[in-house]
Order: C-alpha cells, then sequence, then structure tokens
C-alpha cells in the first residue's frame, strides 16, 4: 500500500467511529481543539513565520500573501470558528421524513455522513481547521491536502487537531494531512477510490479544472469568483460607491471578491469619477471600456477579451458601461461564474427581475458580495462555496457535508 492508501483505510476506519460518536462526543472534541489551538497558537505562529518567509522569498504578491498570514487575532477567529461550529444543530440521524405505505411499511429518510472527504487547497491555512470541524461535526473523517506555501502552518494545525482528538477519545485519524505536496500526491488523491467518498477543492481556477478534469473520485466544485457589482440606472450611487469598494477592496483575494463593476449608462458620468475617489486610496487598477476610459481618461488600461472572464485575486477592477439590466444580465450570464452576483439599485421591479434572472448562486440587491461566506449565512465555517446545482450550491455548511438513507420498518412483509 502507498503512504496514502495507508492514511486512506485508516481514515475509513476512523469514520466508522466517528459516524456513530453522537453529538455530545463530537462536540467534546471540538471544544478539546478549539482549547488546544489557544493553547498552542505559538507554535502555530512559528509555524506560520516559516510559510511567511518562504512565500516573501519566492516573491509571493502581497495580496496572496494576506490570505497566507496567520497574526494572534486570527487565530482567535479560527479558534471561534471552531466554536460556532460546536454550537451549531447536530444534522446526524434528523429523519427529513416518515410515512407509512399501503402495505404498512414504516419508511423514513434520515440524514447520514458523507464518510471521508478529500479537501485540497491552496495557501490558506485557516481552512485546515475550518474544514477539520465542519466534517467533525459531520461525522465525516477528512484527509487534507494543502499547498506547499501553508504546509508549515497546515502541518502545526494538524498535529495540535489530532492530539486534541486522542484526547477526547475519537480517533487521531479522523484528521490526517498529506505531508507529500508534489503533484503526484495531488493526482493519487484524485483516484483514491475504495477510500474517499468525495473530493473538494478550494483554490483558484487552475486548481479545480485540474480536479475536475483528472479526479476519478466524487467531485463537489467549489467555485472560481468572477463577481461582478451592477449600479443600476436607479441606484443610490453613494451606496454603490461603498458597496463596490467593499466588495473589491476588503479583501481582494478571496473568491466573493467583486472582479468586474457594470455601470448603466444614464449614471456612469455621475459614478464612475465617485468610484474612483475610493477606488485610488488602495491604488487599484481599472481595465475599462472604451467609454469608462472617456469618462476617466487614458490612464485606464484598455480591457481586452480576457480580463472579463479573469479572477484577479488582487487589486484590479474591470470596468464595462451597459446600457441597462438586460444588457448587465446578458454579460453576467456570458462572463460570471455561477458564485456571487449583485445589483444596486432603488426599483424593486428592477431588482426582483435581477434575482429571477440571474443565474448564481448568491445573488445580491443593494449589498456587497463579499457576505458569500458560510459565517455570515449562519452557516457556521464553510468548507467551500459550490458554483454547481447537483447536490449542494453556495456557501456549503453541515448538511452540505451529509446524505441520506432510507430506514424501513416492517412487520414482517414480503414482495
Amino acid at each position: 500500500m502507498t503512504i496514502l492508501e495507508t492514511q486512506g483505510l485508516a481514515a475509513r476506519q476512523a469514520a466508522r467511529v466517528l459516524a456513530v460518536a453522537g453529538s455530545a462526543r463530537k462536540d467534546a472534541a471540538l471544544e478539546a481543539i478549539a482549547a488546544a489551538l489557544e493553547r498552542r497558537s505559538g507554535e502555530i505562529l512559528a509555524a506560520n513565520q516559516r510559510d511567511l518567509e518562504a512565500a516573501r522569498a519566492a516573491g509571493m504578491r502581497p495580496a496572496l500573501l494576506d490570505r497566507l498570514a496567520l497574526d494572534e487575532g486570527r487565530v482567535a477567529g479560527i479558534v471561534d470558528g471552531v466554536r460556532q461550529v460546536k454550537a451549531l444543530p447536530d444534522p446526524i440521524g434528523q429523519t427529513v421524513k416518515m410515512g407509512v405505505r399501503p402495505n404498512g411499511l414504516t419508511i423514513g429518510k434520515r440524514r447520514v455522513p458523507l464518510g471521508v472527504i478529500g479537501i485540497i487547497y491552496e495557501a490558506r491555512p485557516n481552512v485546515t481547521v475550518d474544514a477539520a470541524a465542519l466534517c467533525l461535526k459531520s461525522g465525516n473523517a477528512v484527509i487534507l491536502r494543502g499547498g506547499k506555501e501553508a504546509f508549515y502552518s497546515s502541518s502545526a494545525m494538524v498535529a495540535v487537531m489530532r492530539d486534541a482528538l486522542e484526547e477526547a477519545g475519537l480517533p487521531r485519524d479522523c484528521v490526517a494531512l498529506v505531508n507529500d505536496t508534489s503533484r503526484e500526491s495531488a493526482q493519487e488523491l484524485m483516484n483514491l477510490t475504495g477510500y474517499l467518498d468525495v473530493l473538494i477543492p478550494r483554490g483558484g481556477a487552475g486548481l479545480i479544472r485540474s480536479v475536475v478534469e483528472h479526479a476519478r473520485v466524487p467531485v463537489i466544485q467549489t467555485g472560481v469568483g468572477v463577481c461582478h457589482i451592477y449600479v443600476d440606472g436607479e441606484a443610490d450611487l453613494d451606496m454603490a460607491g461603498r458597496i463596490l469598494f467593499n466588495a473589491k477592496c476588503s479583501r481582494p483575494s478571496v473568491c466573493n471578491a467583486a472582479e468586474c463593476v457594470l455601470v448603466d449608462r444614464s449614471v456612469a458620468a455621475d459614478f464612475l469619477p465617485m468610484a474612483w475617489e475610493l477606488l485610488r486610496t488602495k491604488q487599484v487598477e481599472v481595465r475599462g471600456c472604451d467609454e469608462t476610459r472617456a469618462i476617466l481618461g487614458d490612464w485606464v488600461r484598455p480591457a481586452v477579451a480576457e480580463d472579463w472572464d479573469t479572477e484577479f485575486g488582487d487589486y484590479i477592477l474591470a470596468c464595462k458601461v451597459v446600457s441597462g439590466v438586460e444588457e448587465a444580465m446578458d454579460f453576467i450570464a456570458a462572463h460570471g461564474t455561477g458564485h456571487s452576483e449583485a445589483i444596486v439599485t432603488n426599483n424593486y421591479f428592477t431588482a426582483q427581475r435581477f434575482l429571477d434572472e440571474v443565474d448564481a448562486a448568491a445573488v445580491y440587491v443593494n449589498a456587497s458580495t463579499r457576505f458569500t461566506d458560510g459565517g455570515e449565512f449562519g452557516l457556521g465555517a464553510e468548507i467551500g462555496i459550490s458554483t454547481q446545482k447537483m447536490h449542494a450550491r453556495g456557501p456549503m455548511g453541515l448538511e452540505e457535508l451529509t446524505s441520506f438513507k432510507y430506514v424501513v420498518y416492517g412487520t414482517g412483509q414480503t414482495r
């Protein structure tokens, strides 16, 4: 057996224990993990510094360094996320429906864990704990395969969690980390049939495309976020400016950040200079259509075709002037990735049409796309944002990490 197959077998054995552990034992384990992360935060921060030093030496962009960096506040946020997951209702064992058939059989549909979940992700050390906590609460074992950029951070966190699980009386192998960050280990994980029940990629377009194209294990596709803000002709322009600034600049490297703003032609001359006054404080690079450049000036970089389809993950914003909501929705249909889309308008009917016709996991009226997040949606930490329509869509919390079984009670019936 390979090392990964050995991990997979251990995870399957751990998953059988975890599936019937019950809420009290799982919650005790999550509290043990939270307390251990607090107690051993110094180890985690020291490991994160090793990752940051290597990333700086390799020339990592500032926006990506921000995703990689941990400090006491972010570790406290991770710990709080574990406790939020602990406080959520346990979905396992819930009977979704129960009925009696004409032949007297009582048939129910009961929620159960998926089993063993594999997660491939990039330079996001918080994902290590967020994903593990959600998997544990939903009764699933998890095999984590992070990127090399966050290897030391992830290793420290997983070591802490495995120790805490053992102290709480659950198998250490409920959480495992692939220690090999090579392309070969990712390929092997994608093909770990017989051990993994599902594989979830979290990262950029290249990673997600590779997993979807090469995996033999079932995949839940989390999304590339080419998110749009459409500023309608009947928008409150001050509100629109604040929403756009937040959606682009609060954390530009995350998948729910805005990558493109669409502006109704009737308000473009008023809105674009106002928006630029905000965006320039973060030195945002604007890539605009001809009308955008005519309003703001030749300093705006001319947008090329690929700019409309790019998740920049940086302080870069594509900008297009449109004739109205019809053209805006057509543009989103052509270039969006089904993640999060927003309209800013005071017209109720335009807003409802946008909600009805735009096909995305989350559609907003007068709010920033940055709210597409498990915590903000009341799900606790999230495993990812699914942009597919089968099984799960949008922020994936506990219920999205479960399946069903049918339970049948009889009194001797035969067929």
